[in-house]
């Protein structure tokens, strides 16, 4: 199933820890999740496609169990579809993390996570958050406003 014109439900839904755990509930997100897919692909996922090259998601979509799997934090916008996690291939995080904040792209946040790839959300109500995350010296995130 097409989101948009480059995205797919399956390209945001995928996991290899859900395959690996037999966490099936992953491939079959409710319509209201597959509309917030919609909308972050359409309204910000696109546009970055266009000003950057090929988006590469790491992760898009994940179901509560997933998100705990993993060690996703529980207020997740992932869990609700409105959150994906990608690179672009030849643009270090730091490039395209400007690129994106420069570019007039609406979004709530987007935050360039351990110099290792950018997480972007897209709600109905876009506070336009800038951040980064770090590890402090206890190992607990940080998120730093940019």
């Amino acid at each position: 199933m097409n989101l948009s014109e480059n995205f797919t439900l399956n390209e945001l839904t995928n996991s290899q820890t859900a395959v690996r755990q037999n966490i099936s509930e992953q491939f079959k997100p409710s319509d209201a999740v597959v509309q917030n897919l919609k909308k972050i692909c359409i309204n910000v996922l696109e546009p970055i496609q266009e000003l950057c090259g090929d988006v590469i998601v790491s992760s898009g979509y994940r179901c509560k169990k997933l998100n705990k799997a993993i060690g996703g934090a529980i207020n997740s916008q992932h869990v609700e579809g409105k959150a994906v996690d990608f690179t672009v291939k030849g643009l270090t995080v730091q490039e395209l993390f400007e690129k994106i904040k420069h570019s007039g792209i609406i979004y709530d946040q987007l935050i360039q996570e351990f110099d290792r790839w950018i997480h972007v959300s897209y709600t109905s109500s876009n506070r336009k958050q800038n951040l980064k995350a770090i590890k402090n010296k206890s190992g607990k995130t940080q998120y730093i406003k940019v």
